[in-house]
């Protein structure tokens, strides 16, 4: 089942790969956080991928609630740790990005390191459980869908 999952996340996948590095180049080319950082929002496609990804699953593939929530916790869970290792690979280099500035990180100031990895754990936990629940939430949307194209 997780080879499954992680066939048909391909295209999520590269979205977020895509995204991640203009979050990165954003940071990095000194775009204001609150300019640019709904541009190429993580949190944002992983709300749509999930539900997206529960609808037509559901409705195409056949897939029931619960192998649904696990493919939708695993775009999640991935999301999450792109973030996370983005964090530290932004603090690590000691590069301004979107991933350590202190707005996301729930912060007007600077966060030290240590700060901003508990924050990012938290996220990871709490993240992946959403968007299960955000892929549950499009597999009942699914029936919205047509049979066939």
């Amino acid at each position: 089942m997780m080879s499954e999952n992680l066939k048909l996340a391909r295209l999520y996948f590269l979205l977020l790969a895509l995204s991640t590095v203009g979050r990165i180049t954003l940071g990095v080319r000194k775009v204001p956080y609150a300019s640019g950082h709904y541009l190429f929002s993580l949190v944002m496609l992983t709300i749509f991928g999930c539900i997206f990804y529960g609808a037509f699953c559901r409705r195409w593939r056949g897939l029931n609630l619960l192998e649904v929530a696990v493919l939708a916790g695993t775009l999640g869970l991935a999301t999450q740790i792109v973030i996370f290792t983005a964090t530290v690979g932004s603090y690590a280099l000691g590069v301004e990005t979107y991933f350590n500035n202190p707005t996301p990180l729930g912060s007007t100031l600077p966060v030290p390191f240590a700060v901003a990895v508990l924050r990012r754990l938290g996220g990871l936990m709490a993240n992946t459980i959403l968007a299960s629940i955000w892929g549950a939430l499009g597999w009942c949307m699914g029936p919205l869908l047509p049979d066939k194209i």
